[in-house]
This record gives structure tokens, C-alpha cells and sequence, in this order.
């Protein structure tokens, strides 16, 4: 493949556009499976060997990350993460594109980070035809356990995502959203600073 057809295939992604296995191959050196598994593999007392990891793996991390393993990446590359981030075990992240992760941000068991759909029609599956479109993930979101956050999906500023959910539009910020598709319940106020979550009051 010419670098004029990588190029092509390149803005083909950026515009969401549907491209094939075969077209984005030259993508592959950007894959980081061999350091995923050496992570995952490494012992959890052996921290700087972890960081040093994390450092390679993802396009860019903050300070301060916990990411316990096993956790799963497409590339790992096109995964930026910030400050304070915790990831809990078997989180997966489908970074054909982007994923970008503020700051503060909590994810439980078992959460899946997609960019990447397929057609409808199966003749557009053809060589495992795909679009790809970013996740945007704000400062101090927490999303609960399996819940699937989809492609293009932006969730705002210290919104919560219930576990289960299937989060297939954006969410805006500090709100309390979950269900198949999620939906915003209710915004987050101050009255949940006394709270431990709706009408229940924390153990004095």
C-alpha cells in the first residue's frame, strides 16, 4: 500500500467512514499486544515495572494510575489517560481510534470501552468491514461494572453510568445515567454529598 492509499484510508476513519481489515493493516505496528500480556503477567508487587509498562503501552497516561489486570487493548496506543485514574480488573478498551480519559475517573469490573461498530448488512462485513469513531470519558466520571460504552460516545464531567448499561449517546455532565440504552435519571446535586445514593443516608 502506498502512502497516498494509507493516507486515504486514514481520513476514511477520522470521517467514521466504513473501512476493512485488510486497508487498515499498516496500522499494526501501532499495536502494543506483546507489553499488554507481559503487563498483565507481571507481579503486583513489581510497581515500577507496571509503570514502565503503562508508559509504553498507552499514548499517553498521567500520574498516579491504578489499572489492575487483566485488562485488554486493541492497540493500547490510541488510549490516553489522565491524572488519579483506577481501573478495575478486565476492563477493555477497543482503541481503533481514540479513547480519551480525564482526570479522577473510576472504572469497575469488567467494562468495555468500544470505538468500533460494523455495518448492518453483511456484505459490508466482508473482510470484517468497521467504523471507528473517539470516546471521550471527562473528569471524575465513574462507570459501574459491565456496562459497554459505545462508539463516539462523549460522557460529561462527574456523571455516573449504572452497572449493566449500554451507553450508545453522549451524557451530559454530573449526571446519574444507566439502563439498555442508557438514559439520564436525574441530575447529580448537592444533596448527594449526604447520601450514599438515592433517598438513602450514609451509616453515621
Amino acid at each position: 500500500m502506498t502512502h497516498a492509499q494509507e493516507d486515504d484510508v486514514r481520513a476514511r476513519i477520522a470521517k467514521g467512514l466504513v473501512y476493512t481489515e485488510s486497508e487498515a493493516a499498516f496500522q499494526a505496528p501501532r499495536r502494543r499486544t506483546r507489553q499488554i500480556f507481559e503487563y498483565n503477567h507481571t507481579p503486583p508487587d513489581d510497581t515500577e515495572k507496571r509503570r514502565s509498562l503503562l508508559l509504553a503501552i498507552f499514548g499517553s497516561v498521567g500520574e498516579r494510575t491504578v489499572l489492575l489486570p487483566p485488562f485488554h487493548a486493541g492497540f493500547g496506543s490510541n488510549v490516553h489517560i489522565g491524572d488519579d485514574f483506577f481501573g478495575n480488573v478486565n476492563l477493555t478498551f477497543v482503541d481503533d481510534v481514540d479513547i480519551r480519559i480525564g482526570d479522577g475517573v473510576m472504572i469497575a469490573p469488567s467494562v468495555t470501552l468500544t470505538t468500533t461498530g460494523h455495518p448492518v448488512h453483511p456484505s459490508r462485513r466482508a473482510d470484517f468491514g468497521r467504523f471507528s469513531e473517539p470516546i471521550v470519558i471527562e473528569d471524575k466520571v465513574w462507570i459501574g461494572s459491565n456496562a459497554v460504552v459505545l462508539p463516539g460516545v462523549r460522557i460529561g464531567y462527574g456523571s455516573v453510568i449504572g452497572a449493566g448499561s449500554v451507553v450508545s449517546r453522549s451524557i451530559p455532565p454530573m449526571s446519574v445515567a444507566f439502563g439498555t440504552p442508557c438514559r439520564v435519571v436525574r441530575p447529580i446535586t448537592d444533596e448527594d454529598l449526604h447520601t450514599r445514593s438515592a433517598g438513602q443516608e450514609f451509616w453515621s
